[in-house]
């Protein structure tokens, strides 16, 4: 669809809400993950003041979590009504970007009036996997399979130092640009750039109300110090990687009359996605190829982007994919991002989205906006925004 056949009655992303991201074992150590979902899903809807019975779904990304339908049991954690169903998504890391644009497909295609989307992780809590060997005992492992044998299925971090390798993504921009997502992530939490979107959670230790991951400690010279993880003489090390996190972000989706209903005269209208599947072992290069191809196929340039909320799992991929969408990094992850605050799995996706929905305030009616994401197996979404008065 050309910028010119835009859809006045897209489905529009009226308010996002997302809980502080802990890193994970600190401050939401202990927290199930449909409780630090709930609380913002509740808040979705007091914020609103939808009737909740009106909501036809939730619709919820996860990628480490026991199963069980998560959607579904943070959705009557949170009280909505036993008729509100909840699907859950798992598409690894893209979980909650998946879920966000499988919500407005399903409003698209006029499946229900307002949904609940987004994505929860808590990393913490995640249980142990095992798998039951030929003689009976439990072998336990730390991930799952993402690739077949014969496709080769590395590591994140070793796919990371493929990608920083062969895009000439040297160990200093790498640095430079894990240096600026801490500097900017604190600047924004000192001028309360995020306080609007915050839900505070009640952890072990009392009530959580900002993100702990930002570290004002950081300096060049000590990531300076930091020793290669994942190859000898790579470039990929624990201070240019994100650390894990829990933590959980959702929005409402609704049609435009209900948006207007609502009192809400702006919102996001949704102007399409892609994903698409790349070499496993180059996962990170994921999101610019389904970013390219959703741009081209919207007639959009990079360059009228105002815009991109990227999660931020290794520098060097995201330093990858500027390059290779030509991205301006001015309007990218403006107030930082994974690096900085955590990567809480199949949550980050949803954050990227509630992070949009809040740098729109700032733009213009007609601005563009894109949230993209790289996934485990080699897969990558992009999904694109328009900022719309209705």
């Amino acid at each position: 669809m050309p910028v010119s056949a835009r859809s006045a009655d897209a489905p529009v992303l009226v308010l996002g809400r997302r809980t502080p991201l802990a890193r994970a074992g600190t401050l939401l150590d202990g927290v199930p993950v449909h409780r630090l979902l709930a609380p913002v899903l509740r808040c979705l809807l007091e914020d609103s003041g939808l009737d909740p019975a009106q909501v036809a779904d939730v619709v919820v990304g996860n990628a480490v979590g026991a199963g069980g339908n998560l959607a579904r049991l943070a959705a009557l954690e949170a009280g909505l009504p036993l008729s509100v169903p909840g699907l859950t998504v798992d598409r690894q890391c893209g979980s909650g970007l998946d879920a966000v644009v499988l919500a407005c497909r399903l409003a698209q295609a006029g499946a229900g009036r307002a949904f609940l989307a987004g994505g929860a992780e808590s990393i913490s809590t995640a249980p142990l996997r095992g798998r039951r060997r030929e003689d009976g005992e439990v072998e336990f492992y730390r991930r799952v399979q993402f690739a077949p044998e014969h496709l080769g299925d590395p590591d994140m971090g070793e796919a990371a130092e493929t990608v920083a390798r062969e895009h000439g993504i040297d160990r200093e921009r790498q640095d430079a640009y894990a240096l600026r997502s801490h500097q900017r992530a604190l600047t924004a939490t000192e001028t309360g750039r995020f306080e609007a979107e915050l839900v505070p959670v009640a952890g072990p230790r009392g009530d959580v109300r900002a993100d702990n991951g930002p570290r004002r400690t950081l300096t060049a010279g000590l990531l300076a110090r930091f020793p290669p993880v994942f190859a000898t003489a790579g470039t990929v090390t624990a201070g240019n990687s994100c650390g894990d996190a829990d933590g959980a972000a959702a929005v409402l989706v609704t049609d435009p009359a209900t948006a207007r209903e609502l009192g809400r005269p702006k919102g996001l209208a949704f102007r399409g996605a892609a994903t698409v599947g790349v070499d496993p072992a180059r996962l990170g290069i994921g999101a610019a190829v389904a970013a390219r191809q959703l741009l081209a196929e919207r007639g959009v340039a990079v360059q009228e982007l105002a815009a991109v909320e990227f999660n931020e799992a290794f520098a060097g991929q995201v330093l990858a994919c500027t390059d290779l969408l030509g991205l301006d990094e001015e309007v990218l992850n403006a107030e930082g991002g994974t690096l900085a605050l955590g990567h809480a799995y199949g949550a980050s996706g949803a954050v990227s989205v509630v992070r949009l929905l809040a740098r729109s305030q700032a733009l213009p009616t007609g601005s563009l906006l894109l949230a993209m994401i790289s996934s485990a197996g080699g897969i990558g979404t992009a999904a694109l925004f328009e900022k719309v008065a209705l």
